[in-house]
């Protein structure tokens, strides 16, 4: 089953994730939506999770967490604005200790724990606002007995039209 991760977007979703992401089974968006990226969601994959952060309405229709039930275990979901820093990894995996892995995002740095449990997937900014490194997003892969995640950095625009 191919999942794709993203995470603030707000207001504007890099076209070229969009072209990869497009027939996956799963989209999974961790917060920092912004206007008309939910239906740019539905789009492109057959199922939908998102899940609310700190800079969507408080009206919005996501919950502020969600548990994804998949192959080989659940994904937990969740913006992570809640805590500080500091202790914010801790405490997702502290949360959501039955989880096989917690996708997280607000800090828009890309982050791929895997030796750790739950593992910890923050896919850095789908977007363009503070997308350091460049527009990404994470895949994963869930099989029942196994699970793969590469990341996807795209080369930032404003570096592509320099050349």
């Amino acid at each position: 089953m191919r999942i794709v991760i993203l995470a603030d977007t707000h207001g504007f979703l890099d076209p070229r994730i969009t072209e990869h992401a497009a027939g996956a089974d799963w989209l999974v968006h961790a917060g920092d939506v912004g206007a008309t990226i939910a239906a740019q969601c539905d789009a492109l994959a057959e199922r939908v999770q998102i899940v609310a952060g700190n800079n969507d309405p408080a009206d919005s229709p996501w919950p502020l967490e969600a548990e994804i039930a998949l192959p080989g275990g659940t994904l937990a979901v969740m913006h992570g604005h809640q805590w500080p820093a500091k202790t914010r990894h801790a405490r997702l995996q502290a949360r959501f200790a039955h989880a096989r892995a917690v996708v997280l995002g607000h800090s828009h740095r890309r982050v791929l724990e895997t030796q750790t449990a739950p593992w910890l997937i923050n896919p850095g900014a789908a977007g363009k606002s503070r997308a350091y490194g460049g527009p990404s997003y994470v895949e994963l892969i869930a099989a029942d007995d196994d699970w793969q995640v590469t990341p996807h950095v795209f080369i930032p625009r404003s570096a592509r039209s320099k050349r």
